[in-house]
Order: structure tokens, then C-alpha cells, then sequence
């Protein structure tokens, strides 16, 4: 069976595992910690970033730098992982889900300015598969009405919107690193803040409430407990594991990439005879080959489509199920709008296998039975 996903592993990481060890410091925040946020920092131009246990606990931690309160409300796509919703509830936020684009999937940014309400604290967006939303758009609105903004950038490490860096263009910014991810540390994430005001106070929230970053940095004799936080430290073996990648970000990257361009140059036929509908990446947009996937015409079919390749030796899968139709997404939110597409869209969309490593061999193995099956 040729798997929908291999978790990445460059083969170095047993090594800085080892180290890690060898340092006797494998709590959070050590050495290979650092050395990650420092990466993040240069790479993508972000003026602070924090690695935290998984890209939700990264979400928690900017839904409550964003000082929400019951009763406040927050905008976000219903096409999405539950973490991006989770976290607002936990904050305390009321849920106002609003439509997709059918060409990314992202939501509408058409669709946002009319669900606002004097309730309304923060939009989050969700960069799906890695392709940026319209964040101009976005960032008018939201500064228009003194809205915070943050990307759900977890499929977006490596992506950028007119030059920046996904997670960068927000308040705040969230990636994973969970091992589905294009870069892994098997559960992981990390915080982007892009206002320096917000520092203090995410290390805080970060280290259990306390003021431990002063300590060590010495602009404090001893620490103490300042505020309410939690434990968002990963562990420095996580850390070593994800550092290892970082390395060879540029060839996780390549490698990826051309995995998709095999797969779109393989199913354009297809796309322009009508038979499926690909991918569109909007025009200053760069993506990060996150996802490929197809639109199948319905759901009839792309069950169709994922039986075949199933009983071919290949693991393809569908993704989100709308929050809105969820349960937990009808007793913490309500949809605004009409959902045109939202519900329509994610029915038809199937995932293809992509991932680091992937043999030419398999690869092929995936075109052909996908031509395979609409030559039917």
C-alpha cells in the first residue's frame, strides 16, 4: 500500500536526539529549542517566535494574547481542523463561521466584513494546503474595524503571500509541526508574534506563568509566578528532531515540489477535458506543496475514486467535515450567511499521496491508476 503520508526524516535526527541527551538538558527551552526560533526568526523575517508543544497549543496561546472574553466573537473559516475553532472556545469566544472560496478553499474574505458584529475581537484565517489567503483584503477589514488578526498557518511553513512569509502577516502566526507536516518533530508547533508588545507576556503565558525567560536572560534575580499560563515547552528532543529538518528545509522543500508539479502536469489533461478541478494558486502566492489534491465531480464519486485507488494499493483520503455542521460547532458557533460552498466543496476534494521521500515508482504508480480510473 502506498501510504497517504510518511512522517519526514532527513537522517540526521538520531544524532541531534543524542546530543540532546548527552546535554542532560531535555526539558524545554534548551539549546536545540533555541536554535529552532532563531531559524524561524531569520528565515522568515518574524520578529519573534516561540516553539510550543503542537501548532493547537500555538493557537491557544495567540487566541489568549488576544485578550478574548465571553461573549466576544470570532471569525474564522468552517472548512478547518478543530483546532482553529477549539481554541477560541477555550478562550471563551462565541463562534461566526463564514464561507470558503471554492478555488483555495480559504475563507471568503469577501464574506467577512458583513459578519461583523460590536462583539467582534479577532479573525483568524486558515492558510489551506499552504496557499495564502487574501490577506490585504483581509488586513483592511480587520484594521478598519480594530480587529486582531491571526493565521492558522499550519500547512504553511515555507509559504509566502507578495514576498512574506505565512504567519508573519498577522498579529500572530501558528505553524505545526505535527508528523503530517512538511517538517516534523512528531508533535510540535511554534507561536509567530509580530509585535514586539505581545513578548513579555507569551513567555509568560509559555512558562507556566511565570517570569523564568527574565531570569535567564538575568533581567530578573530570581523568578516568580506573575500571571496565569501553562506548559507550552516542547521537549529538547523534539526540538533536536525538528532542527535536524530545518537543516534541509530547501531540499524537503524541493523534493515535495516535485512531487506536485509531477502530479499537476499529469492530471492538467484531466482538468482541462472537465473530469476534475485542481488547485488554483492565486497570483503572489508561493506555495509550499503542503497538499495535492483533486475535486472530484461529487461525493458519489470521489468515494468512487478512493475505493479504486484503495483496492489498487494506494491510500487517498478526503479531509475536513465543516465545524458547522459538527456538534461541537453548533453549540459553540453559528454560520453567517450562506454556505454556498463550504459544505459543497469539501465533498468533493480528495487528498493524493505526498510526501518527503516519495520513490518516482510509487508516485507514477498514483498518476496512472488516477488516469486509470477516468478512462472508465
Amino acid at each position: 500500500m502506498i501510504p497517504f503520508n510518511v512522517p519526514p526524516c532527513v537522517g540526521d535526527e538520531i544524532e541531534y536526539v543524542k546530543q540532546a541527551i548527552e546535554s542532560h538538558k531535555i526539558c524545554g527551552d534548551g539549546a536545540f529549542t533555541k536554535e529552532c526560533n532563531a531559524w524561524m526568526e531569520e528565515r522568515f523575517g518574524a520578529q519573534k517566535v516561540l516553539l510550543t508543544t503542537s501548532g493547537t497549543t500555538a493557537l491557544d496561546m495567540a487566541m489568549l494574547l488576544c485578550g478574548l472574553e465571553p461573549g466576544d466573537e470570532v471569525i474564522l473559516p468552517s472548512y478547518t481542523f478543530s483546532s482553529t475553532a477549539t481554541s477560541a472556545v477555550l478562550a471563551g469566544a462565541r463562534l461566526v463561521f463564514v464561507d470558503i472560496r471554492p478555488d483555495t478553499m480559504n475563507i471568503d474574505e469577501t464574506k467577512i466584513e458583513a459578519a461583523i458584529t460590536d462583539r467582534t475581537k479577532v479573525i483568524i484565517v486558515m492558510h489551506y494546503a499552504g496557499v495564502a489567503c487574501e490577506m490585504d483584503t483581509i488586513l483592511d477589514i480587520a484594521h478598519r474595524h480594530n480587529l486582531m488578526v491571526v493565521e492558522d498557518a499550519a500547512q504553511g511553513v515555507m509559504s509566502t503571500y507578495k514576498g512574506k512569509a505565512l504567519g508573519t502577516i498577522g498579529d500572530f502566526g501558528c505553524y505545526s509541526f505535527h508528523e503530517t507536516k512538511n517538517y516534523s518533530m512528531g508533535e510540535g508547533g511554534a507561536l509567530v508574534i509580530n509585535n514586539p508588545d505581545y513578548n513579555e507576556r507569551a513567555e509568560i503565558l509559555r512558562e507556566k506563568g511565570t517570569n523564568r525567560a527574565k531570569f535567564f536572560r538575568g533581567q530578573v534575580d530570581k523568578y516568580t509566578w506573575v500571571d496565569f499560563g501553562d506548559s507550552y515547552l516542547p521537549s529538547e528532543l523534539n526540538a533536536a528532531y525538528l532542527w535536524a529538518q530545518l537543516l534541509h528545509a530547501d531540499e524537503i522543500n524541493d523534493n515535495r515540489m516535485a512531487t506536485w508539479n509531477a502530479y499537476r502536469a499529469a492530471f492538467t489533461p484531466l482538468a482541462q477535458a472537465g473530469k476534475v478541478e485542481m488547485q488554483t494558486i492565486p497570483e503572489g502566492c508561493v506555495h509550499n506543496a503542503h497538499m495535492f489534491y483533486l475535486k472530484c465531480k461529487d461525493l458519489e464519486e470521489r468515494t468512487a475514486l478512493i475505493r479504486y485507488l484503495k483496492d489498487n494499493g494506494i491510500l487517498a483520503v478526503f479531509h475536513y467535515i465543516p465545524l458547522h455542521s459538527a456538534p461541537a460547532g453548533r453549540k459553540f458557533g453559528r454560520f453567517d450567511g450562506e454556505d454556498r460552498y463550504t459544505t459543497k466543496e469539501s465533498e468533493r476534494l480528495v487528498r493524493l499521496p505526498l510526501y518527503y521521500g516519495m520513490t518516482e515508482e510509487d508516485r507514477n504508480k498514483v498518476i496512472q491508476r488516477v488516469l486509470a480510473f477516468y478512462a472508465q
